[in-house]
């Protein structure tokens, strides 16, 4: 299967966030280029779709005032819980806490629970389409590279990136 690629430079414009977030984030884990990691000099990640919906919701949270550790925690349980599928998930924060819910029921007893004015209500499936409409606009872009394909020259490109 063929899926696109998004080098360092192109992820950071697409998800408006700096190249020094999108290190940051990388190297400790938070999000993990699922196409290609670095490996040493001459070599860049590779970030796929749903790294690229990972980290809007993580700009989305951050956003709305959540701590960096607070977010990591709610992307944690995604992977853990819900097989990183983000299409099952709301993420809500209050600015204090971030919780992930799963069911618009879950969302209603946030809200009646007394947890306080939420900041964000971050819809993971709008938020993906929205990315998809991002990237529809954007091509066709220098950045992006097709990875897992047969032709050389762009399994060299991928390589090279």
């Amino acid at each position: 299967m063929i899926e696109t690629g998004y080098r360092g430079p192109q992820t950071c414009k697409i998800v408006d966030i700096t190249y020094r977030q999108l290190d940051y984030w990388t190297r400790t884990g938070l999000v993990i280029p699922s196409l290609q990691e670095a490996k040493g000099s001459g070599t860049q990640r590779l970030y796929s779709f749903n790294d690229l919906l990972q980290l809007k919701v993580i700009k989305s949270l951050t956003d709305a005032g959540a701590s960096l550790q607070k977010v990591r925690q709610a992307i944690e349980y995604v992977r853990d819980h819900l097989d990183d599928d983000w299409s099952k998930v709301t993420i809500v924060t209050d600015g204090n806490g971030v919780y992930a819910c799963t069911s618009d029921a879950q969302v209603v007893d946030l809200l009646r629970s007394g947890q306080g004015v939420l900041g964000a209500i971050v819809a993971v499936d709008k938020v993906r389409d929205q990315l998809a409409g991002t990237l529809r606009e954007l091509r066709p872009v220098g950045e992006q590279v097709e990875y897992g394909s047969s032709d050389p020259k762009v399994a060299a490109t991928a390589k090279e990136g």
